[in-house]
């Protein structure tokens, strides 16, 4: 096993996909001797060429268009769009036309291809440099939705993204690229499977969900409660389309309460939807509603970044909630 941080994982997973399949090419603004605005493409130019690592112009509606029409042709792309605010005027490319592509074939065709984009807040980059757009791809059927928050579920995640026949929106907690080191597996076939949760901690008190950088946050807040002689179960979604529906049900049925955590603004978040499942599906072994802590319903901003995020005092005070219910 390696010790390495999450930009180093990217970096190196694409480069062990490119060295087992010709047809994996990285295409994006930066990609190429730069090795990106993060270095997550690094070395890959060098070793790999200007045939595989493609600089693009700054258009994000060219860059998917471009990874639609190769997957078609039976090349495998991965695409980066240098954040994930600057995703949307290639919305259409991803969502009316790579999501589609098998439905309206028939089957007869596939889009084999990923689309990396660091996203979250937390960097002090503002309302343009800090979303977390991943409800918008949540709603498409025909896309899969990954956001992992450790260096080992981004090297399996993004070889089953890589491996896969269907489009991923593949998304990268960015202040979390350089924050957490771990020891990461060397097997050149290590998978993770798209639509596996994973129970970060076991606990008997209450339920905490989340996924991506604010995992971080949860476990944290988690590690507060723990002082305090709270014991919390901890799940990390890891996938968000699919999402591993039967194991949140499962840990929520033994505990009764539930905490879920997002980044993304409250209304119509992936927070919400999970909240809404479990209420739909496992209410009457709740011991108190489920609880939301998101961030808020207006532009990402950059002096109260910190507030906006869902930290671990709102964390323990949504706790607090469903204790005291």
């Amino acid at each position: 096993m390696a010790t390495q941080n999450i930009v180093q994982t990217v970096a190196r997973t694409l480069a062990e996909e490119m060295a087992r399949d010709e047809r994996v090419v990285v295409l994006g603004e930066d990609v190429g001797k730069r090795g990106g605005v993060f270095l997550a493409t690094e070395g890959l130019f060098d070793r790999f060429g200007p045939d595989r690592v493609i600089d693009t112009p700054l258009a994000e509606a060219a860059i998917l268009g471009a990874a639609v029409g190769m997957a078609v042709h039976g090349l495998r792309p991965v695409a980066e769009i240098q954040f994930a605010d600057y995703v949307f005027p290639g919305f259409d490319q991803l969502v009316s036309q790579a999501a589609k592509l098998r439905y309206r074939s028939g089957g007869g065709f596939t889009a084999p291809m990923v689309v990396r984009m660091p996203s979250g807040g937390g960097v002090a980059g503002g309302h343009h440099h800090s979303q977390n757009p991943e409800t918008h791809f949540v709603h498409t059927p025909g896309l899969q939705v990954v956001y992992p928050s450790t260096p080992t579920d981004v090297k399996g995640l993004l070889k089953s993204a890589v491996r896969g026949e269907d489009p991923v929106v593949f998304m990268e907690p960015k202040r979390l690229y350089r924050a957490i080191k771990e020891d990461v597996p060397d097997d050149p076939d290590f998978v993770v499977p798209i639509g596996k949760g994973v129970v970060r901690r076991q606990g008997d008190d209450v339920v905490l969900i989340s996924y991506g950088a604010s995992m971080f946050e949860t476990l944290k807040a988690a590690d507060a409660l723990a002082e305090q002689g709270i014991s919390a179960d901890v799940v990390d979604l890891r996938s968000l389309l699919p999402w591993d529906e039967d194991l949140v049900l499962e840990r929520v049925a033994r505990v009764g309460r539930v905490v879920v955590i997002s980044e993304a603004p409250r209304t119509g978040s992936f927070a919400s939807e999970v909240a809404a499942t479990i209420a739909e599906e496992a209410l009457d072994l709740l011991e108190a509603p489920p609880v939301r802590v998101t961030g808020f319903d207006v532009p990402y901003p950059y002096a109260q970044d910190r507030t906006y995020l869902p930290g671990p005092d709102r964390i323990l005070h949504a706790v607090q909630r469903v204790l005291d219910y």
